[in-house]
């Protein structure tokens, strides 16, 4: 008996499809988007190297590259002391929201609180309040610590945590999009954990700490890089809150190139500006792989 003939199937194409019309729209958008976004952090790095004659005149390319223009911005203003008080309040904010929002996210997402949906969406409604609205009372509140500035101990007759370390970095340690961002990547953990960890005589905090938190380190990392970079680049609240040169962060410094509008140093604001900018591009590059999975996790569970 023979085997009845297969009829030959023929081998699948491997030639790419055509590239249809709303795919085309697609790439013509996101090319678009990308050249807005890149287009002025070309046109820092290129006036950075710039003379100021060619400043005068708008050409994109300079005519020759004036590296000095780096060298001189750093001997223009104590720009060392500016980082380095830049990256001591990063530092210090990053670590101060590290311990608290996730300890609140932990106990919004494990414990069973009394009141804990009512306080969720507490921190949901604080997510649509614009952060201006709330500097003036921050401001007071910073003003009137009790015990610190010279206040006495009704937080008055002083000037509290104004122009000290304390005031720059602990009113925006706390903030309502990290506390609910860590709050959903411990929902995403299986509850059996905590519960086998309770049954073996594990206390709350040693569940939190050992047996939770290293499950979340993609969240960890993704509230660090904001952290640091709402830091790293903040202007408003330092502006406020500080008096003397010595606690200026790196983006107050910035602005003595441009005190005067009808002088402003612009090569020199523009490499100080590149100079600050690079930080930042190194810490997302290393920590791009975690903070696009942190992001891409952040609504698994409600």
């Amino acid at each position: 008996m023979t085997s009845a003939t297969l009829p030959a199937v023929a081998p699948a194409s491997t030639k790419p499809s055509a590239l249809r019309p709303g795919r085309i729209l697609l790439y013509v958008v996101l090319i678009i988007g990308a050249l807005l976004m890149i287009t002025p952090f070309l046109w820092m790095v290129l006036t950075a190297f710039k003379s100021e004659l060619e400043i005068l005149k708008f050409s994109w390319l300079p005519g020759e590259l004036r590296w000095s223009n780096f060298s001189e911005a750093m001997q223009t203003a104590p720009f060392l002391r500016y980082f380095r008080n830049s990256a001591l309040i990063a530092l210090g904010e990053t670590a101060f929201t590290l311990v608290v929002c996730t300890t609140a996210g932990y106990a919004l997402a494990k414990l069973p609180l009394k009141g804990g949906k009512f306080m969720l969406g507490y921190f949901i409604v604080l997510l649509l309040v614009p952060f201006q609205i709330i500097l003036v009372p921050l401001f007071m509140i910073v003003k009137s610590i009790p015990l610190f500035g010279g206040n006495n101990i009704i937080g008055q007759g002083g000037i509290g945590w104004l122009n000290s370390w304390w005031g720059l970095i602990i009113p925006l340690g706390a903030a309502p999009f990290f506390t609910f961002l860590a709050r959903q990547f411990f929902v995403s953990l299986p509850d059996e954990l905590a519960q086998a960890a309770r049954v073996d005589g594990l206390g709350e905090f040693g569940i939190f700490w050992r047996i939770m938190t290293p499950l979340i380190k993609p969240a960890l990392i993704t509230i660090a890089v904001f952290q640091i970079e709402a830091a790293w680049n903040g202007f408003l609240w330092p502006l406020m809150i500080t008096t003397s040169d010595e606690m200026r962060p790196l983006q107050l410094g910035l602005a003595i190139f441009s005190q005067n509008p009808a002088e402003i140093q612009w090569p020199y604001l523009m490499a100080g500006t590149a100079l600050a900018t690079l930080p930042m591009i190194v810490l997302f590059v290393f920590a791009q792989k975690r903070f696009i999975e942190g992001m891409a996790n952040v609504g698994i569970k409600g």
